[in-house]
């Protein structure tokens, strides 16, 4: 490992690089799932073409945890002060971009590219060898052989991708103890993506020295895995798609599951030819073109979302569209690996090759952005549309462009009618006026702003401390008397904060004619270490009202249960966060109502669709129904089993 970083640039350029991984080794992946067979292919056998589908669904699930790498590593980017970072170098990578031995390229699905998988997801010391192919044609060492302290950033060498990570956690509690944890931390949470607008479980907001070690580790165990034999890691995963590949080469050694598609193809004539496919045939080219236009406005959209001081709905339909243009890009990438990629030769076939913007610079917020959004999918759905004829894949690329050019342009139109653009949050000037006064109803402190009332009910509160760290202007601690100045920033990027709150201990009602805040789009519990369940959802608890966001009690020690009020720390209660993962189906159904039931002396008992997490984001359970231990006894912890009856635990 070299030295820690030595200044907040040094730093941001690492996490920038860091960020360049996850996005390339999202798309490699991707572009292998596109290239594998269909499973009514006559080549196939029944048992060939169900393994193909497993390994297919497998990669996609690795691409999402590449994407929310990606995020994780753009909300690090915002918390220390820089901005998301989406650019990279297009394929194939140039020398230089990347460690030497780090050969990132867009490779069809067969035995050597599986295996170059399994090396780039190795943990670091564990001995895998390269794929056939992939070793790099040129030897070279990154950065100053003296690594001297320098002002300007410089590119270092690391073996795997975890050791990448552990060199920014490095950088992180260096920096930290250098400038103070508050001073390194400036960005605050306010635009960063978090799971419940992103629909990923374990994307969370980093505020703090804490929160930032955790979206690194959080990515480092997904991928590498916390332990050799951890089987929901990407090194895992790939390990067991190769021992089934090898099983079913013994059986039939001419099984090829994927088409021939290019490797590194390019859409115009390479000024260096080597290592790379370049497309001529017309209608491959088109397919691409198409494809590679989904996949840049994507990004587009993404950049948007991130880093945006508008209303919470903006960003949802920014995120939102993003998604559903990477649904539209999948058939539209699968048709292109099936067409030859050059007229004269039939034995290579193309594939959509993830071309970048020359520019991924944000676009200024207002009503030009809304119009060049709006246009851009216009024009998408257009090309789409003279293609659908060609196959049944790109008919229904169409059909979704089609509905998503309509929703977002009605959408943006109604936002463009208002009279004046959405606001912008930016601090207020500094004013000699004291907080205003709350006024306290069943047991909820009500402070009124002029666009906002605030709403904050202590008893809920288990001191995440977003408020205070991410907005110091609004919620000022260690002060005496009123303590929550609503009018001292813009309202949304209060709304933000409020949104961070795990406990719902702060909530709000609008005045200027915006909606409150509705539920999430998947209903997600996150399991604290040796804590409480905190849960995102449209929750009906008990009675209780509508409520959105809720940490409930496990430790059993609660004096106001249902929900946690801290006593989990004072009363010594251990009980992991990382339970282990339970096999279990997607939901068909991922948001709607979610039911809550303390049952007297016993368990919550939940009812409706419920994705539950590891701490870390990592999903653990899919249900639909499950009684939580809430006794703090249970010896399957979250799960109870019924410990409840015999230790004498009582709660309404």
């Amino acid at each position: 490992m070299t030295r820690p970083a030595a200044t907040r640039e040094e730093l941001i350029s690492r996490l920038s690089e860091a960020a360049e991984v996850e996005h390339n080794l999202m798309c490699v992946y991707l572009y292998a799932a596109f290239s594998l067979k269909d499973a009514d292919d006559p080549t196939l056998t029944p048992v060939q073409a169900a393994a193909i589908r497993r390994w297919q669904g497998e990669i996609f699930t690795v691409a999402r945890e590449e994407m929310l790498h990606l995020l994780l590593v753009s909300n690090l980017l915002m918390a220390v002060g820089g901005a998301a970072h989406f650019g990279r170098m297009n394929f194939p990578i140039p020398p230089g971009s990347l460690p030497a031995d780090m050969q990132v390229r867009l490779s069809p699905f067969n035995r050597d590219t599986l295996q170059h998988f399994v090396w780039l997801e190795r943990p670091d010391g564990v001995e895998e060898p390269m794929g056939n192919g992939f070793r790099p044609l040129q030897q070279y060492q990154r950065g100053a052989a003296n690594d001297l302290k320098r002002l300007m950033p410089h590119a270092v060498d690391y073996p795997t991708v975890g050791v990448l990570y552990s060199q920014i956690d490095a950088d992180l509690d260096s920096l930290a103890s250098e400038l103070g944890e508050d001073n390194l931390f400036i960005g605050g949470a306010a635009g960063q993506i978090d799971a419940g607008l992103a629909g990923l479980p374990g994307a969370v907001k980093v505020v703090c020295l804490k929160t930032a070690h955790q979206a690194v580790h959080s990515i480092v165990e997904q991928g590498e895995g916390a332990r050799t034999d951890d089987a929901t890691s990407h090194y895992a995963r790939f390990r067991g798609m190769r021992a089934e590949y090898d099983a079913l080469l013994a059986e039939d050694p001419g099984f090829v599951p994927a088409w021939p598609a290019a490797n590194n193809p390019v859409m115009r004539r390479p000024p260096t030819p080597e290592g790379k496919v370049w497309i001529e045939a017309d209608k491959a080219a088109t397919v691409v073109d198409l494809g590679n236009a989904l996949y840049a406005h994507m990004l587009r959209l993404l950049i948007q979302a991130f880093g945006r001081s508008g209303a919470e709905a903006e960003r949802a339909l920014l995120f939102d569209a993003a998604i559903q243009l990477m649904q539209a890009m999948t058939p539209v990438a699968e048709f292109a690996t099936r067409l030859p990629a050059r007229d004269a030769d039939p034995s290579c076939n193309a594939g959509l090759s993830f071309a970048t913007l020359r520019s991924l610079a944000p676009l200024p917020q207002g009503p030009a952005e809304w119009r060049m959004l709006t246009e851009r999918l216009a024009d998408l759905a257009a090309s789409a549309r003279l293609l659908a004829s060609w196959d049944p894949r790109l008919a229904t690329a169409s059909q979704k462009l089609e509905g998503l050019s309509a929703s977002f342009s009605a959408q943006t139109a109604a936002w463009l009618a208002q009279p004046t653009a959405p606001e912008r949050p930016a601090a207020q000037p500094p004013s000699a006026r004291p907080p205003p006064t709350p006024v306290l109803r069943d047991g909820v402190e009500m402070i009124e702003g002029e666009k906002l009332t605030l709403l904050f009910e202590g008893k809920r509160c288990i001191h995440a401390r977003f408020c205070v760290t991410g907005l110091p202007q609004v919620f000022k601690a260690n002060v005496e008397g009123p303590w929550i100045d609503p009018d001292a920033m813009a309202v949304e990027a209060l709304v933000e904060v409020a949104h961070a709150c795990p406990s719902g201990a702060i909530r709000y009602q609008r005045k200027d004619g915006v909606p409150d805040e509705s539920p999430p789009a998947v209903n997600l519990m996150r399991v604290r270490e040796n804590g409480p369940y905190a849960v995102h959802a449209d929750i009906d608890l008990a009675g209780r009202g509508a409520m959105t966001r809720v940490t409930l009690c496990r430790c059993g020690a609660s004096k106001n249960k249902p929900f946690c009020d801290g006593s989990h720390n004072d009363d010594g209660f251990a009980a992991t966060g990382e339970p282990a993962t339970q096999a279990s189906d997607p939901l068909s159904l991922r948001g709607g109502p979610l039911s809550i039931t303390p049952l007297p002396n016993g368990p919550l008992q939940v009812r409706g669709p419920l994705e539950m997490c590891a701490g870390t984001g990592r999903t653990i359970d899919r249900v639909t129904g499950v009684r939580l231990c809430r006794c703090g006894g249970s010896s399957t912890k979250p799960y109870c089993d019924n410990s409840h009856i015999t230790n004498g635990f009582q709660a309404e």
